[in-house]
C-alpha cells in the first residue's frame, strides 16, 4: 500500500502481502524455467537444439533462472514459505514446455508470449500494490517485469503469431497461467 492511502476492509496486511508476492513470484519463475526446460528437451530430441529458436529459448532461460534464484534468496531471507504446488508446477510446466516446442518452434514462442503477458500484468499489479516501505521489492519486480517484456518480443519478432491456432493456444495457457498464480498465493 502507498504511503498516506486508505486500505480497504478486503486488502492483506503488508507482511501478508510480501508473502503473497514472493511465494507466487518465486513459484512463476520456477515454472518459467520448467517450460523453457521442456521447450530446450523436446529441440534436443528433435535435433532443433542449435537453431535460432534454440539459442533464443536458452538465453530467455538464463533470465528466468536468475529471476528465481532471486526470489529463492527472498524466500529464504524473509522466511517465507514456499507454495506447497510446486511439485505440480514443475511437471506442468515442463510438460507445457515439451508439447509447445513438438508443436513447432513458432508454438513455442507463442507460449512464452502468453505466459510473459500474463506475467507481465501480473507484475504490474505487485508494483502499484507495495508501497514505499518495500522500495527493493517493488524496484527488482519492476526489472524483472521489464524482462519479461523483452521475452514476449523476441517471442513475436520470432513469428509467434503465425501459429496455427495461436488465439486459442494462448488463452488457454494464459488462463492456465492465471490459475496458477491464483493457487500459488493461497497454497
Amino acid at each position: 500500500m502507498k504511503t498516506g492511502e486508505q486500505r480497504n476492509p478486503g486488502d492483506l496486511e503488508p507482511r501478508a502481502l510480501v508473502e503473497r508476492v514472493i511465494r507466487v513470484d518465486q513459484a512463476g519463475e520456477f515454472g518459467a524455467v520448467r517450460i523453457y526446460e521442456g521447450q530446450l528437451a523436446a529441440l534436443r530430441w528433435t535435433g532443433r537444439a542449435n537453431g535460432d529458436a534454440g539459442r533464443k529459448i536458452a538465453a530467455m532461460a538464463r533470465g528466468e533462472r536468475e529471476h528465481r534464484a532471486t526470489f529463492d534468496r527472498m524466500l529464504a531471507q524473509r522466511h517465507v514459505r514456499p507454495t506447497a504446488l510446486s511439485p505440480l508446477w514443475s511437471l506442468a510446466g515442463f510438460g507445457l514446455g515439451v508439447a509447445t516446442a513438438l508443436m513447432g518452434e513458432k508454438a513455442a514462442m507463442a507460449c512464452t508470449v502468453a505466459v510473459e503477458e500474463t506475467i507481465e500484468e501480473h507484475y504490474a499489479g505487485q508494483a502499484a500494490q507495495l508501497g514505499d516501505d518495500e522500495a527493493e521489492l517493488r524496484t527488482t519486480i519492476e526489472k524483472f517485469r521489464a524482462d519479461e517484456i523483452g521475452h514476449k518480443d523476441e517471442a513475436l519478432a520470432s513469428g509467434a503469431e503465425q501459429t496455427p491456432g495461436y488465439e486459442a493456444l494462448t488463452s488457454v495457457i494464459k488462463a492456465g497461467s492465471k490459475l496458477a498464480i491464483w493457487l500459488s498465493m493461497r497454497i
